[in-house]
């Protein structure tokens, strides 16, 4: 976290106010973020930030002294944090949020530090997340001959993928997963927008931060493992570049506490087949080509959780190669064609998990609400539930999950959140 509530000499100009003094250290850590710095009820910007800000959320752009002249200033109540957040993210900014560290005392500067840094491809934030998309933060690391490695990484969710290929392999990844933000050595910015052009939003870290020694020590250190072998990753050495650098990304944002991403994938580029851009558009698999007309998806789509409808986008843009695993999931869908029944009796309990992996991400990184954790009592009761329900009769793959744990876990782990006494959300 970064303090900001110490002064330092340099930063201390003859003429600035000591709220300006405090404010200037914290913009030069963030220098390319729209620092909202609170000031009791109200977050405020100032300088470059208050003009952009006026701009991108309609607000009053005004000016106050600070010490003998006059700097630029514009500011929201902090109860609409929700409204004007999202609104500065969506514009395309990195966002900084300075907040008071202690209660306001007479006579004395509060003490105030960076909590968070948001971005595009880093939030936890419903107002800025889509519910039946993830919202993936990509990373990619350049080497030789054309061969690069990608991870991608949804915060929200807790899912972490890599894997590595050429540049054609890389441009059909990101038609899939379609990152809301992609981080790049500095060195090569120029040479990913000549392929890409600015069809995404890109962030650039200095070249070292893509190393394979950087990128492995990074990974070994989160997942405290003696080494990456039990992932399927250890000979991959771009891929762990990538992968380092976008765990290094999220502590450069204040986003530290990172228990819930607890896993590495490994992308086996031969399971699927990889989908162009062109076939996408043109198969109009997730968007119709046409103002009224529907895609694929649209017509694909009946789920009843954020989760499953993610699932669901994933399968229809990676379709399997391997017939064994077309026909279990053929086999599964049949079993619920042919048993209606137990299709309704399942329904209600997959509605009450929810999102239940984006709500385990808010409690690791404590960002739950008690709204949220009433939810989350719901769905592990819900768990429970459907384990019960599973136990019985099932088709290869769905008995398996019935039988992965005891029906009394999901009800076990319920029972330590009270469903009484908890304070309602503001």
């Amino acid at each position: 976290m970064a303090q900001t509530g110490k002064k330092k000499k340099s930063d201390k100009t003859p003429g600035t106010t000591p709220l300006m003094t405090q404010y200037n250290q914290a913009k030069a850590q963030y220098p390319d973020a729209i620092l909202l710095f609170r000031v009791g009820d109200f977050y405020e910007t100032f300088g470059e930030d208050a003009v952009k800000a006026a701009q991108a959320l309609g607000i009053t752009l005004t000016s106050r002294n600070n010490g003998g002249s006059d700097i630029e200033l514009a500011g929201f109540p902090h109860h609409a944090m929700d409204t004007y957040l999202p609104r500065l993210v969506r514009a395309g900014f990195r966002v900084a949020i300075c907040e008071q560290m202690e209660k306001p005392v007479p006579g004395k500067v509060v003490r105030r530090s960076v909590t968070e840094v948001v971005t595009p491809g880093v939030t936890t934030d419903d107002a800025l997340l889509e519910h039946n998309r993830n919202n993936f933060l990509a990373t990619l690391a350049f080497g030789k001959s054309d061969r690069f490695g990608a991870a991608f990484l949804d915060v929200s969710t807790g899912e972490f993928f890599v894997t590595e290929g050429d540049m054609a392999a890389m441009d059909k990844l990101f038609q899939s997963f379609l990152p809301a933000e992609v981080i790049l050595p500095k060195s090569r910015a120029k040479e990913f927008a000549a392929y890409f052009g600015d069809k995404f939003y890109t962030y650039t870290l200095e070249d070292w931060i893509f190393t394979f020694d950087f990128g492995r020590e990074k990974l070994i250190q989160h997942f405290q493992t003696a080494g990456l072998k039990g992932f399927g990753v250890d000979e991959l050495e771009l891929a762990q570049a990538a992968a380092g650098a976008a765990l290094h990304y999220l502590a450069s944002t204040e986003n530290t506490r990172l228990a819930h991403i607890s896993s590495l994938s490994r992308l086996h580029t031969e399971k699927y087949v990889w989908l162009d851009r062109f076939t996408i558009r043109n198969l109009e698999l997730i968007n119709s080509n046409h103002e009224t007309g529907t895609s694929l998806l649209d017509v694909l789509d009946q789920t009843v959780s954020p989760m499953g409808a993610r699932l669901l986008k994933k399968w229809v843009l990676l379709p399997l190669t391997s017939l064994q695993q077309i026909q279990d999931r053929h086999e599964a869908v049949g079993f619920f064609l042919e048993n209606q029944d137990f299709a309704k009796a399942l329904e209600p309990h997959v509605r009450h998990i929810g999102d239940l992996e984006r709500l385990m991400s808010k409690t690791a990184v404590g960002k739950i609400n008690p709204r949220e954790v009433m939810q989350l009592r719901r769905a592990l009761m819900a768990i429970a539930d459907i384990k019960k329900l599973l136990s019985g009769p099932s088709p290869e793959g769905l008995g398996s999950e019935g039988e992965a744990g005891t029906t009394e876990k999901g009800d076990g782990h319920s029972k330590h959140i009270p469903s009484k006494h908890i304070p309602s959300q503001p």
